[in-house]
């Protein structure tokens, strides 16, 4: 696949998980996990078939292996994806993101090129983030 394809939002909305993923420079386990269990279990999957998950993460890893594969992924999303799929996918992203603690800066700096590109307002991208970060809150020992 080449940064001139079009995406379908199913494809769209996968290729976002695995930029958040690859954002420091690994996709663990967690992630991996993550990124199937919301493929199996959210609407915006439906009609998707899971055997699909690697064929187009392996799609969208080779373009970001390219020179500047990441603006060429998240130009690709933002043509596939209507606004209101654009919100699902930065609420997608934060998901993998937070997968592991802690947050590391270049995944801070991924997300912020997210909201940036994908036009997410402050307001929306606020409430976003609160609401990944308080459902992946823990009780400490």
């Amino acid at each position: 696949m080449t940064a001139q394809t079009t995406l379908n939002p199913h494809a769209a909305l996968i290729y976002i998980m695995v930029v958040a993923s690859a954002a420091d420079a690994s996709m663990s386990d967690a992630e991996l996990h993550v990124i199937g269990n919301l493929v199996r279990s959210l609407p915006a999957f439906r009609g998707f078939q899971p055997d699909k998950i690697i064929p187009v993460a392996r799609e969208c890893a080779a373009i970001l292996q390219e020179r500047e594969g990441l603006e060429a992924v998240i130009g690709l999303v933002k043509e596939a994806l209507p606004q209101q799929l654009r919100e699902t996918a930065y609420a997608l992203a934060l998901e993998v993101v937070l997968a592991e603690a802690p947050v590391y800066p270049e995944e801070n700096r991924v997300l912020q090129q997210l909201r940036t590109r994908l036009e997410i307002d402050r307001l929306t991208a606020a409430a976003l983030e609160k609401a990944a970060i308080t459902r992946h809150a823990s009780i400490s020992d």
